[in-house]
């Protein structure tokens, strides 16, 4: 008498074990990507109903809706600065007194690219810099 053995190798794959591997990498990187946050520009917004600033010694910046530049310290008449010479100028500027915040004050029509080099000389040389908005 002969038997055989019929044992058939079974040539499918169980998936459950692979989805679930699946799930869990994209649960990784979905939270993974939540933590992380590409080079941010630290503005503090101006928030509350009092007219007072928070520091007595702030150089203004102002930019119009044409592009030109404007630097005021405390209440003194604004000068007309060149956009190049924008950034020596607000680093002399921090080397007299580093404590001093700039205070941003751009028209609304003005391009974002003129107020993000504003931003930019502000975080490159780690100067204090709040955007200046109006009450609604």
């Amino acid at each position: 008498m002969s038997l055989k053995k019929r044992n058939r190798v079974e040539a499918t794959f169980a998936m459950s074990s692979m989805t679930d591997l699946v799930f869990l990498l994209l649960l990784f990187f979905v939270m993974a990507s939540t933590l992380s946050s590409p080079n941010d520009i630290k503005i503090n917004l101006p928030t509350s109903r009092a007219q007072k600033a928070t520091r007595p010694q702030v150089a203004k910046v102002s930019i119009d809706n044409l592009g030109n530049y404007f630097v005021a310290l405390g209440k003194e008449k604004p000068i007309a600065v060149d956009p190049e010479n924008l950034e020596g100028y607000l680093s002399g500027i921090q080397a007299s007194d580093s404590t001093m915040y700039i205070a941003l004050h751009a028209d609304e029509d003005v391009a974002y690219k003129e107020v993000v080099r504003v931003l930019d000389i502000a975080n490159e040389h780690h100067m204090k810099l709040v955007v200046a908005t109006k009450r609604q």
